[in-house]
């Protein structure tokens, strides 16, 4: 090609003349003049101009094209996400509110006022809230304020929370609010589009926007010294203090989670529970103002913090040694006594009081389940029907 004249005249000279050195010299400038003109040209003509007129055209300008190139159907698009986003945005994020709240805490003699900041997503046009049970003090706030989009702010009343499950549902006295579509979380795949919008370190960022992939699905975090949180959704979407609260959406911008917490010592890891958890207790709040649980009726203590406080040894790994049974409740009923080992519910398996709560949520009232238990070294089943709601 004439772009490549020069290199080619400067080492094809004829070396059997010695031409005089100023000459030399002369030539091995121009050489160099020209080769990086030529570089240059070639760079920004060829691929555009030369391919397809003089030369064939390379499969890395024809991929895609009928009749190129079929071997290798790799089809990159990389403003899909960036669009898909947008639209996600646009759907939801007037459904995303603020939450600050005023929160009492006694320190050793005095009492001081806390403020707090969060997230919550509108799941009912009629003023019901869904955010995290930390956002609200664990029922501790004393006072809750809402900031809608549109800049109003409207005192929030706490209808219901649950530690266990960090979820919390707050109502405003309003009407016609801009309800978010709430999706299924239980046929999430690793991989998918996730885009997490709230109020990241505070008001000054708030209705942030941020997007990654689902990159797991059923993770346990150990929140605290006494709470585990089990079968969230994990997420590369950008979480921080202040998103709290607020939604995780899927592609078509429905509410796949509520974004609880992130790895603090790591980038990337933030977690979400997931929607499908609190759909039935937005339906009974809604309806009846107020959510309660299938009761069994026992108290206890997991079987390590047991066999270390007494010093003895059960032989069982796993489980919750029963302490005590209310005597007209469904556990009476079904046989249990003091002293036996809960180990199971329908072959889900229990380690603690907080773990066997969050398993309750999951029947209603009237449902019968199956009980693995312990009993003087020999593991037995056992029925039981929920027929009392607490």
């Amino acid at each position: 090609m004439d772009e490549n004249k020069p290199d080619i005249i400067y080492y094809s000279q004829d070396n059997s003349k010695k031409p005089k050195k100023k000459n030399f010299l002369s030539y091995f400038i121009v050489a160099i003049v020209a080769a990086i003109i030529g570089g240059i040209v070639t760079s920004y003509i060829a691929p555009n101009y030369l391919y397809g007129k003089i030369l064939p055209v390379p499969a890395i300008y024809t991929q895609g094209k009928s009749g190129t190139n079929t071997a290798q159907k790799i089809n990159i698009t990389p403003n899909s996400n960036v669009s898909s986003v947008t639209a996600v945005a646009e759907k939801t994020i007037s459904s995303v509110v603020g939450i600050t709240t005023v929160e009492i805490q006694n320190d050793m003699f005095w009492q001081r006022e806390v403020e707090g900041v969060g997230s919550g997503i509108i799941v009912d046009s009629n003023g019901y809230i869904l955010t995290n049970s930390h956002v609200i003090g664990d029922g501790n706030a004393k006072k809750i304020t809402v900031l809608f989009e549109d800049g109003t702010k409207k005192s929030g009343k706490v209808l219901w929370y649950d530690t266990a499950l960090d979820l919390a549902i707050v109502k405003v006295d309003a009407t016609g609010l801009n309800a978010a579509e709430l999706g299924d979380s239980d046929n999430l795949e690793i991989g998918q589009l996730a885009v997490a919008i709230g109020n990241p370190l505070g008001l000054d960022f708030q209705r942030s926007v941020t997007s990654g992939i689902i990159s797991g699905l059923h993770r346990t975090i150990q929140v605290d010294e006494y709470n585990v949180i089990e079968d969230l959704i994990q997420t590369d979407a950008a979480i921080n203090s202040g998103n709290s609260g607020g939604p995780l959406l899927n592609e078509k911008g429905q509410v796949i989670g509520i974004n609880t917490a992130k790895i603090q010592t790591a980038e990337g890891l933030g977690f979400s529970i997931p929607i499908n958890v609190a759909k039935p207790i937005i339906e009974q709040v809604i309806k009846d103002g107020s959510y309660k649980i299938v009761y069994m009726g026992i108290t206890g203590v997991e079987v390590e913090k047991y066999e270390a406080q007494l010093g003895v040894n059960l032989n069982v790994d796993k489980g919750i040694i029963i302490l005590e049974i209310d005597p007209s409740s469904p556990a009476k009923k079904a046989g249990l006594e003091n002293g036996d080992v809960l180990t199971k519910i329908d072959n889900q398996e229990v380690e603690n009081m907080s773990q066997l709560k969050k398993i309750l949520y999951k029947y209603n009232k009237g449902d019968k389940a199956s009980l693995n238990i312990i009993r003087n070294g020999k593991s037995m089943n056992v029925d039981i029907v929920f027929t009392v709601l607490k």
